[in-house]
């Protein structure tokens, strides 16, 4: 089986997703009625599902979900994305963080935030046990797949995250951190608690999050450490990434968080909408 598979496609309506019309901390009503498709990929020889999840017909937005056992996460995005929009894309993996797969005769284990290089495959399957030539292959095909759900007009990629008290934090990446050397710049707030966080490949998301008075990290996109998590992929690239990050269980502070990243990218868009609209009328004034 070579990519992914569409397995089926139902709306909200058929599902009976609950939360349709839930509203978040700000009871703003829902607007977009989810639509969801499961695709499927054979690695080695295991079938693994990812979902599609998309709220209305423009997609601006995209939001992924690579570890199955972070869902306050999740739960917290389709809040924000039936208000506002976008697609959700996420790894069925049996609430799992790792994934495990059958290949030849061997069982292998990968973590799905450090495949998206073969350097981080290498690392993370030799970390878990063991590798292989064919195992590695089958990790990388499975990552090129995923990186095709998202879609190429999307300007700022959203990796959705949870952790736990005191096991990763703003302090991570603060002198004296286990990953100083992978920050440009840290924000740490006061006020707010060390694991709640924002990391982001963008200078100037990162001035915003921090404006808001969030946790928030600049990745080093030179220096960072190789590790094949996407941050490190889209910081290559140079291109926009956040990871919206805090403890399981903060559902409203992660819809709060979720919200005001889509708040500055909307504001983002809206100047260049204005200024086509007002440009004829500033030529008048200017005779």
């Amino acid at each position: 089986m070579q990519g992914f598979h569409l397995l089926l496609s139902l709306t909200a309506t058929v599902m009976g997703l609950s939360g349709l019309n839930q509203s978040g901390p700000d009871n703003t009503p829902a607007k977009f009625s989810p639509s969801e498709k499961v695709m499927t990929h054979r690695l080695g020889e295991r079938v693994i599902s990812v979902k599609l999840i998309q709220y209305g017909d423009i997609v601006n937005t995209c939001c992924i979900n690579v570890h199955d056992n972070e869902r306050t996460a999740v739960e917290a995005a389709k809040a924000v994305l039936q208000k506002e929009g976008g697609i959700l894309i996420k790894i069925e993996n049996n609430a799992q963080r790792f994934i495990s797969f059958p290949f030849k005769g061997q069982v292998y284990t990968f973590d799905p935030n450090r495949i998206f290089s073969r350097a981080g495959i290498l690392l993370t399957l030799k970390t878990k046990g063991r590798i292989n030539p064919g195992a590695i292959s089958e990790v990388e095909k499975f990552a090129d797949q995923l990186l095709k759900l998202i879609p190429d007009s999307i300007s700022c990629v959203i990796a959705l995250h949870n952790n736990y008290d005191g096991d990763f934090s703003v302090k991570t990446y603060l002198p004296g951190g286990k990953r100083q050397k992978d920050a440009k710049l840290v924000y740490a707030d006061e006020w707010q608690d060390i694991d709640d966080i924002a990391l982001t490949t963008d200078h100037s998301l990162y001035d915003k999050m921090a404006s808001f008075g969030y946790n928030s990290i600049l990745q080093d996109n030179d220096n960072v450490f190789r590790d094949g998590s996407l941050s490190v992929y889209y910081g290559e690239l140079n291109k926009r990434y956040v990871n919206i990050e805090t403890q399981h269980g903060k559902n409203n502070l992660y819809q709060e968080m979720l919200a005001k990243l889509l708040s500055v990218l909307d504001n983002e868009r809206r100047p260049a909408e204005g200024l086509a609209v007002i440009a004829p009328a500033s030529d008048e004034a200017d005779r």
